[in-house]
């Protein structure tokens, strides 16, 4: 399992998402820190689920790098979260 699939595994099963779009962005970080031949270093989350209702941006952040600990501290060198509740009107 790469570890874009891993990431979209662990968010389902911890966060039952209405929506979810997890993206590889390491090629837009060529050169730059971080960056591995190969990619999967730098990654952007778009997450909806009920679990996010009444928390703040920092404390949905903090969800989801808890759930995503062990790729944080491995191979993902940067990841951009944003998380909503169902109904939160905000683009991406």
């Amino acid at each position: 399992m790469n570890t874009r699939d891993a990431i979209i595994h662990k968010l389902r099963e911890a966060f039952l998402p209405e929506s979810l779009d997890v993206t590889d962005e390491s090629h837009l970080h060529e050169g730059h820190a971080g960056h591995r031949p190969g990619g999967e270093t730098h990654f952007r989350v778009y997450i909806v689920s009920p679990a996010f209702e009444g928390k703040s941006r920092i404390e949905r952040h903090r969800m989801v790098n808890t759930i995503l600990e062990a790729e944080l501290i491995g191979s993902v060198h940067a990841l951009a979260i944003k998380a909503q509740a169902p109904g939160e009107t905000a683009g991406r």
